[in-house]
Parts: structure tokens; sequence; C-alpha cells
């Protein structure tokens, strides 16, 4: 075994979101920075996961703008999905960011090392013959595709999220195991493409972690777009046959189709790494972590992103690498709130919310005010032909502590709705802000205003 001769001020094990994310950070901070990645930089959300998807999910909103230029005035005709094409155009992106990331790597300065790294001290990575020495260690292995138990996945006919990203025909038909973010967005682009498409979700109602009253608004519109789904319906077994699939769920029915998809979560890549043995503590596969400073179990290693347990997001996984970098320099940064994080689901509608549901705002405070903006007060939403709402929760006679959206393009509105939450400002803070006509945007101005006691295009 060598050693690469270097004692690095941070050496850290996976080069995804939050790894990077802290790669960059500290190397700006001055710390020399190795980071190790066994396949490429960037991690499951520029190779595998956000941007591909949201590519994709952009391709099916050209083809139904193609499909329904009519309802416009425009006289356009969908001839059909081209997967070639959209992979080319997918795939193109996905190239792009890589190459400016790797640019941005390499002008900090950090070192990047190509191979498998496995944990062996709370100061070294081992990876192949050599050992990297750090005088800190970022954990950042990321996550993987779950299954279920006794559902094996060949990645043709029964199929992960990543291998829906690369399939070179558009399905005539799919199940979708799985109500939450991944399964609707899939389910949203395959159905504009033209798949016929059937959710299954095992839970009472599609995207479960988010306020009621957005899964039965998305519910709304999926059964407008004629997509299928079964809630409260648990997956009993799937058959593969000559054509397809067979699926069979609790109650007796059968559904077959071309392909299926298991979209029910993703896992903690933690298994086989070393954690365990240098003591670095797990929950179920999870690096447990102080939420204050980001630290393990083990003094001076720190753990980012997906392998953290609560919301496996990047742009989560982002700040959590910034966070470690901060805090290993002495910065003392403020730490993270994670009801803080807004989230997004970019289906169609979309669905995006930052802070707390209605239900767990009634937990915490019990006596809660709520506001409801139906979109079809909004001049812009109109334009857009789309249907939907902001929704406001307050602690009563107090500030904003939740705020849910639904509708075409309401993902634009949550860098906003983020500052209102963050900011723990009242309604009163808000209505005053001039919100530019007509947007979108005027959607939380108006629903601020009414909350306030002042509203304008507004009627209970």
């Amino acid at each position: 075994m060598t050693d690469s001769g270097t004692t690095y001020d941070l050496v850290i094990l996976g080069g995804g979101s939050g790894g990077y994310a802290a790669a960059l950070r500290a190397a700006t901070l001055g710390m020399s920075v190795a980071l190790v990645e066994k396949d490429k930089v960037g991690g499951t959300c520029l190779h595998r996961g956000c941007i591909p998807t949201k590519a994709l999910l952009h391709a099916a909103e050209v083809a139904d703008s193609a499909r329904e230029g009519e309802q416009f005035g425009v006289r356009t005709t969908l001839e059909g999905v081209d997967m070639g094409g959209v992979n080319k155009y997918k795939d193109g992106v996905v190239d792009r960011l890589f190459k400016g990331l790797q640019g941005q790597l390499k002008a900090r300065g950090i070192t990047v090392v190509e191979g498998e790294g496995r944990l062996t001290s709370a100061t070294t990575v081992e990876v192949g013959a050599t050992t990297y020495t750090g005088r800190n260690v970022v954990l950042a292995s990321g996550s993987y595709s779950r299954s279920l138990p006794g559902l094996e996945l060949d990645g043709h006919r029964v199929i992960a999220s990543e291998h829906a990203l690369t399939i070179d025909r558009v399905p005539e038909s799919a199940v979708v195991l799985g109500g939450g973010v991944i399964g609707v967005e899939f389910a949203s682009a395959w159905t504009s493409f033209g798949t016929k498409v059937t959710i299954v979700e095992a839970l009472p109602r599609l995207v479960p972690a988010e306020d009621a009253d957005c899964s039965k608004t998305l519910e709304r519109a999926f059964r407008k777009r004629k997509i299928a789904f079964r809630t409260g319906t648990p997956f009993e077994s799937v058959e593969v046959v000559e054509n397809g699939v067979r699926v069979s769920l609790a109650g007796g029915e059968v559904i077959e189709a071309e392909v299926l998809l298991v979209a029910v979560g993703r896992g903690p890549n933690t298994s086989g790494l070393g954690y365990e043995e240098v003591g670095v503590a797990l929950d179920r596969g999870f690096v447990t972590v102080d939420p204050d400073t980001l630290q393990t179990s083990v003094p001076g290693v720190y753990a980012v992103g997906d392998i953290v347990p609560g919301l496996q997001l990047a742009h989560r996984g982002f700040q959590q690498g910034i966070f470690v970098a901060e805090h290993i320099a002495g910065l003392a940064p403020t730490p993270i709130d994670e009801a803080g994080i807004p989230r997004v689901t970019y289906s169609e509608p979309e669905v995006a919310s930052v802070g707390l549901t209605e239900e767990q705002a009634r937990d915490r405070y019990g006596d809660v005010d709520i506001l409801d903006y139906n979109l079809g007060g909004n001049g812009k939403s109109q334009i857009l032909k789309t249907a939907g709402f902001v929704k406001l929760v307050r602690a009563k006679d107090g500030a904003v502590v939740g705020l849910h959206m639904v509708g075409s393009r309401v993902g634009e509105l949550i860098g906003e709705a983020q500052l209102i939450y963050n900011w723990e400002a009242y309604p009163a803070d808000v209505a005053p802000l001039v919100h530019a006509h007509p947007t979108q945007n005027e959607a939380l101005g108006e629903a601020h205003l009414a909350l306030a006691g002042k509203p304008l295009h507004f009627h209970d």
C-alpha cells in the first residue's frame, strides 16, 4: 500500500452534489482538497437524476405544446417523438454541464482521484493501492435506486429511473411503482410522449410527503390528463411475459404493461465503504450526524448529501457541502433548517413547497391560519391555461410557516417563497412588496395581501 505523499486539508469520498460543493468551497477558502469519485464528478444528480430528468420533462412540455397548439390559435400537430433525438438533446445538456464542472475543479486546484474509495481511518481514504490522508474527511457517497424484496431489476422490462433515462423508445404502456417525486415526474413525461401510464402507490395519496391539498390538486390534474393511479394499493408481484410485464396488486387487480418502472425511493450508498469499521454510526444505512455541525460520531469525519437522513435533494447536498467547508475553516456558518429547504416536483402541473404542511403546522402550533389563492385569479396563469393554487399556512396571527403551490411553472416561484419562510415574514411584511404584472409571481403577492386583510383579485 502506498501513500499519496500529501496530507490534504480535506479528503472527500464522493463527487456528487454534496461532495463537489464541499470541494469547491473549501478550495475557495484556501484549503487543499482531494476529491475521490468512482464514476464521474457530478454524481447522480448531473448524470442520472435531476438534470437529465428535467431535460426529459422539457421535451415532454414541447410535445404537449405541439399537440395542444390549437387552443392558442396556432395550428400545430405532434407527428411523433423521436427518443433518439430526445436522448441526444438530454445528453448534450449533461455533457456541457459535466465539462463545465470539470473545468471548475481544475481551475481551483482540486485533486480529482478516479477510483472507488474506502474509509480506512478517521483521516485516510484508500483508493486502489494508494492511501489519501486528510486532516478532515467528508463522506458524500450518495444514494442508489431502491427496489422491493423479491423485485429484481433487469434494466429492460423491470427498470429503475436510470434505465428509464436511456430508454430508446416510447413505451406503449407503463406501470410506475411509487407515487412520489420520481414516479409522478416520469409518469408525467411519458404521458406527454404518448405512453398509457398507471401509477401504483401504497400510501393513500400521490406525493404523500406534500401538503394534502397539493396531492388532491395533482390527482385532479392527472385524472384530466388520463394518467391512471391506484393509491392505498400495495404491490404484490410482477411476472415478466413475452411482450412486457404482468403486475399484480393487493385486492387481486392485475395490470399488463410494456414496462414496470420501480420508483420507490433511494437508499443510502454506505455499504462496504468501511464506515462502520472506522466507527461511523449508521441508522438503517444512513449516516447519523450532529445537525449543528454535520460531524459524524467520529471526530473530524463529516457527512453530506443523500447518506444523511432527511430530504434527498441536490440543493440540500450543495448547501451541506458549503456548510461543512465553512465549518472546518472556522467560519461558524448557520445550521441548515431542513424545513426551509425548497421542494419542487417537476410534473405537469408542478408542485412546489417550503416550510410546514398544514398538518405539521397544526401539530406544532395548534391554531393556524390558512389561505388558498386560486390561480384562476392570476392573469399569467390564465394566459398559460394552468389551474392550481397558492396555499399559505401561518401560525395564528404570526409568521408564515408554510407555502405550497400547484400549477404549471410554479417551481419558478419557490425562490421568493423560501425567503418568506426563512425570514419568518408576516403577511403584512410581504403585502407591500410590488410584484410585476402580469406574472405568476403576483399570486404570492395577492395571497399575502389577502392574508394581511387587504385582498385585491381575491374572493372566498
